[in-house]
C-alpha cells in the first residue's frame, strides 16, 4: 500500500516527495499530464484529475495514505470535497490535508473560506486527518526579489499587524513527518490540526529591514496600497485570483497571521530542530 501525493509537481508536493523518497515507503505522485513532472527515483507517476471522479477512483486504488493539496482554482472546494469522498469510498483512513491558517477567520477571502468548508466536512464526518494550517510562505517573496533589488522597495503590503511567515521547506518536513506517522500507525490516528508558522512575527517594515541587511543598502517598505497590489497581480494572472489575493492582504493588514500559543514549540519538537527564519530564507533567495 502506498502514499499518494497530490500537487506533486508544485513547490510543497515536490519537496515532500524528495523527503519521502529516501524512506522505505511506496510513493505515488498524482499528475495531470503524463511524463511532464520530474519525479525522484522510485516514485510512481499516477495520472488523474481531481475534477474527474473516474480518474481519481483509479488513482486512489491501492493507496493507504493521502496527502491532499488543492491549487487555488475557482473549483477548489469541489475538487477537495470530491477527493475526500472518493478517499472514504476507497477506505483510506490516513490523510494529511494542506489548509491555511485562519481559514475560519478570513471569511470573505475565497480560497480561505473554501478551505474552511473542507475542514468542516472533515470535522462533521470525523475523517482521520491531520489538518496543516500554514501561514504566508516565506518563498512567496522570491517573486518580488527583482523589485526589491531594482527599486529598493519591499512591495508586499503585509502591513503591521504581524505575520508568522513559514519556510516552505519546514512545511514539507512537517507534512512528511505526519504522513509517515499516519502511514506506519497500526490503526488510524485521531484527527488533529497544526498551525504552521515560522519562529518570528514579521511586519512590512521588519521584512524591509531584513532585505536591507542582506543587500547592505536601504530598502524601504512600499506601504499598504491594495489597489496597486491588485493591478500588479492582474498583469500576471487572472483577475479573479488578483482580487482573491487583495482580499487576503486586506485581512493580513487587519488581523495578521498569528498561530495559537505554543505552536512554534510543537513544531520544533516534531522536527527536532529550530524552524528556519526569514533572514536565512532571504539570503537563499538572493543566491538563486
Amino acid at each position: 500500500m502506498s502514499i499518494l501525493i497530490t500537487g506533486a509537481s508544485g513547490t510543497i508536493g515536490s519537496l515532500i516527495l524528495q523527503r519521502l523518497a529516501s524512506t522505505d515507503v511506496e510513493l505515488k505522485a498524482l499528475v495531470r499530464t503524463p511524463g511532464k513532472a520530474i519525479l525522484p527515483a522510485g516514485v510512481t507517476e499516477v495520472v488523474g484529475d481531481m475534477s474527474s471522479p473516474q480518474t481519481m477512483r483509479s488513482a486512489l486504488s491501492s493507496v493507504r495514505t493521502l496527502f491532499l493539496l488543492n491549487a487555488v482554482t475557482p473549483d477548489e472546494v469541489t475538487q477537495a470535497l470530491m477527493t475526500l469522498n472518493l478517499a472514504r469510498e476507497a477506505g483510506i483512513e490516513r490523510i494529511v490535508y494542506l489548509s491555511v491558517i485562519h481559514a475560519d477567520r478570513y471569511t470573505n477571502v475565497p480560497h480561505f473560506t473554501g478551505k474552511h468548508t473542507v475542514e468542516r466536512m472533515i470535522e462533521s464526518m470525523d475523517v482521520p486527518v491531520t489538518i496543516l494550517r500554514p501561514a504566508y510562505f516565506m518563498q512567496n517573496d522570491a517573486n518580488i526579489k527583482s523589485v526589491v533589488e531594482g527599486y529598493g522597495i519591499y512591495p508586499m503590503p503585509i502591513g503591521e499587524a504581524g505575520v508568522g511567515m513559514i519556510d516552505v521547506r519546514d512545511i514539507a518536513d512537517v507534512a512528511a513527518a505526519e504522513l509517515l506517522a499516519r502511514h506506519r500507525a497500526e490503526h488510524a490516528l485521531p484527527r488533529r490540526t497544526l498551525d504552521l508558522v515560522g519562529p518570528n512575527i514579521l511586519t512590512g517594515p521588519a521584512a524591509a529591514a531584513i532585505w536591507s541587511e542582506a543587500l547592505q543598502r536601504e530598502i524601504g517598505y512600499g506601504g499598504n496600497d491594495l489597489d496597486g497590489f491588485e493591478r500588479q497581480l492582474a498583469t500576471y494572472g487572472p483577475d479573479w485570483m488578483a482580487y482573491d489575493m487583495r482580499l487576503m492582504m486586506e485581512r493580513i493588514q487587519a488581523i495578521g497571521m498569528h498561530a495559537q500559543a505554543g505552536a512554534v514549540e510543537v513544531l520544533e519538537k516534531m522536527l527536532g530542530r529550530p524552524l528556519r527564519n526569514y533572514r536565512d530564507a532571504v539570503r537563499d533567495m538572493l543566491k538563486s
